[in-house]
């Protein structure tokens, strides 16, 4: 990655090891972990505003839906559908949460259809898909750009809903939703991709409309999903402002306003000052990368960047496993716990870069070279 974006791995990988810490933290000396802020929920925002920013801005560099599509799925696919793999191969030892759906997982719609994903974090990955989803329906019908009207547009329809219609659970629920919700966006999606003008634009509508029902209805909590994209959009805002294509940033002002005003994210119990601090910090360090990011950073920061896919999905499945073989560590004296959780700490660090080494790195030149030939061939038709 170019200097330029050099920073947003960086993010990425500050997001994925402030996850693993989280969850470490709950098993190895509890006591060290931050209870004026939430470390699990401060990396998925960074995860989230970082997405916010280079999705769309990839999307339009190429210009090319199909191109953007082929990038996305071997990019998250592969590795996805590993550790799917592993982890129903290991269930006899780790039992399946009960109410994993198998077709929620083709779409990584799991979260916003009423199914929990076989691994904790793949909730994230519904929020990723719907936001490609909608992203790809703003650019097929030319409204792409009005990013920091759909940032407050999203965080006023949270906290409209929070406030009005306040609900806790799935309306799409049952074996059904996840059928319906894949022939809905596959049908989308081959307008979009496969049909003329006019199928393209009525796909465009569909994959929008699918969106935003996913998020109003399909989240577990009435205000969760939307706010998730605006916080997403609040990224996108940021880069058109950035690049010039906004006047300003007061979108990101109004939705931080908003934001203030309902809870955050998934429902996990935490005072308003903890919730607070949470976002601000991940604000907070969102614009301190954002400042530096025409500088050099800490390689250590981008290795764990290039990793931090890997690190965010198998850190979960291998805490399972050694407190299987180490039983509850809190029992033990705090050296026995740090040294534990070095060990494991070494462990999820050195199996990602494995993973991404073998797995995600030789999958991502592939999907690379099928661009490059779908680019070749478009260049000889016409010429």
């Amino acid at each position: 990655m170019t200097r330029r974006l050099a920073w947003l791995d960086a993010l990425r990988g500050l997001g994925a090891t402030a996850v693993l810490v989280e969850h470490l933290n709950y098993h190895f000396l509890d006591g060290l972990r931050p209870r004026w802020m939430n470390l699990g929920i401060y990396g998925v925002l960074v995860f989230f505003l970082v997405s916010g920013y280079i999705i769309p801005a990839s999307l339009e560099r190429r210009g090319d839906v199909k191109a953007f599509w082929i990038s996305r799925v071997f990019r998250l696919y592969p590795l996805y559908l590993l550790l799917i793999a592993v982890t129903l191969a290991l269930s006899p030892l780790l039992p399946l949460r009960g109410d994993a759906n198998v077709v929620a997982h083709l779409t990584m719609l799991m979260e916003v259809t009423g199914s929990a994903g076989l691994v904790e974090p793949m909730w994230t990955l519904s929020y990723e898909m719907v936001f490609y989803l909608l992203v790809t329906g703003l650019f097929v019908a030319g409204v792409h750009r009005r990013s920091g009207w759909f940032a407050l547009a999203f965080a006023l329809l949270a906290t409209l809903v929070a406030f009005t219609l306040p609900r806790e659970g799935h309306l799409l629920d049952g074996p059904w939703a996840p059928v319906a919700v894949l022939a809905v966006a596959a049908g989308g999606l081959a307008c979009v991709l496969f049909g003329s003008r006019s199928a393209r634009t009525a796909g465009a509508f569909v994959l929008a409309v699918l969106a935003v029902a996913l998020i109003w209805i399909g989240s577990r909590e009435s205000w969760q999903g939307a706010m998730i994209l605006s916080v997403m959009f609040t990224g996108t805002a940021i880069y058109r402002w950035e690049r010039g294509q906004a006047s300003g940033l007061w979108p990101v002002a109004g939705v931080a306003a908003l934001i203030l005003l309902v809870p955050f994210l998934k429902p996990v119990t935490f005072n308003g000052l903890t919730n607070l601090a949470t976002m601000g910090l991940a604000a907070a360090t969102f614009a301190l990368f954002f400042a530096l990011r025409g500088r050099a950073l800490p390689r250590v920061l981008a290795w764990l960047g290039l990793i931090s896919y890997s690190v965010y999905l198998v850190h979960v499945p291998l805490i399972k496993l050694a407190l299987l073989v180490v039983g509850d560590p809190g029992r033990l004296p705090w050296p026995a716990q740090l040294g534990l959780g070095l060990a494991l700490l070494a462990l999820i660090l050195g199996t990602s870069w494995l993973t991404y080494r073998y797995v995600e790195l030789p999958a991502q030149r592939y999907g690379r070279r099928l661009i490059e030939r779908r680019a070749a061939g478009r260049e000889l038709i016409a010429a």
